[in-house]
């Protein structure tokens, strides 16, 4: 089973407006309402692939009532600890101003929340995935996801990460089996500017060197680069095709490489589906749909 983690799920608010202007009332022109966050949109487009996955994580107050209500309506299989204080956050999206967004804070996760987590997790074995996702709320320390894989490294659980800076770094010493830092971020970590695919190379290498076993990096337009376990390089260019939402599009790339791996345990065949998944979305209006994703992976074949 695989298992997603989303510590601060959120439910997006995806506006629209004919033109955005500072200082003054803006009226929208249409609106969508999502249940957002990054492990959560991994466990959704997981099972529009027919991978049976559990979504966990904390929601809180009204809104985490309707993030939840909302996750079950799409058909995931859920187990969520709910706060007894707080609210979960809304992020609000302006869809036609370059990827503008405002972002809720969430709410404070509490040392007892943490521990009914911890019971959760403790349950997974060898035949376990479990995807780390996201940002944290403040009341987290930067140690929480490397606090976890300690806890379950005996246990031969397969780990992937999707976090930034602090997140990303403290867990490579428990060797994850995959991690996927955007070009931006792996510069940020090496204080360096990757702009082609050819650049992103040896820093992935240098976070192989650090414990990864495989490093995926998304480009956007870029396409994306893979350093698998075994050594091999894979890059391939961004399918073509007109750029409608972008968000969710890197988390998608996650739960395609995941459903490739699941389906053939090869790494050329799950980069691919990682591609055609993190594409299908950044060109669809909803996260990628099965026949989305294999239409672009055909196309990517010939």
């Amino acid at each position: 089973m695989i298992y997603t983690v989303t510590f601060n799920p959120s439910l997006d608010y995806i506006v629209s407006m004919d033109r955005f202007e500072m200082g003054k009332t803006n009226r929208t022109t249409g609106e969508q309402m999502f249940p957002g966050g990054k492990g959560i949109n991994v466990s959704i487009v997981l099972r529009n692939l027919g991978i049976k996955n559990t979504a966990l994580g904390f929601t809180a107050g009204f809104t985490g009532d309707q993030i939840e209500r909302e996750v079950r309506k799409v058909g995931l299989l859920t187990d969520f600890i709910h706060l007894d204080k707080g609210l979960s956050r809304i992020n609000v999206k302006l869809k036609d101003y370059d990827g503008t967004e405002i972002n809720g804070m969430g709410p404070e996760i509490e040392q007892i929340d943490v521990n009914a987590l911890y019971e959760k997790l403790d349950r997974l074995t060898a035949d376990d995935v479990l995807v780390l996702a996201g940002s944290i709320p403040n009341s987290l320390p930067d140690s929480i996801y490397s606090d976890i894989l300690a806890r379950l490294q005996k246990k031969g659980v397969l780990f992937v990460v999707d976090a930034t800076k602090d997140l990303l770094l403290n867990v490579l010493q428990y060797r994850p089996f995959l991690i996927k830092p955007n070009n931006y971020e792996l510069g940020e970590i090496f204080q360096v500017t990757l702009n082609t695919r050819e650049e992103v190379v040896p820093y992935a290498k240098k976070l192989q060197e650090k414990g990864a076993r495989n490093v995926l990096v998304s480009m956007a337009g870029q396409g994306a680069v893979l350093v698998d376990a075994l050594g091999a390089v894979h890059m391939l260019a961004a399918p073509e095709g007109r750029l409608v939402n972008a968000v969710g599009a890197g988390d998608s790339m996650v739960a395609g490489f995941l459903a490739g791996w699941t389906e053939k345990k090869d790494y050329a065949y799950a980069f691919r589906m990682g591609i055609s998944a993190g594409s299908a979305s950044a060109f669809s209006e909803l996260l990628a749909t099965r026949q989305e994703i294999e239409q672009i992976f055909e196309r990517l074949e010939n």
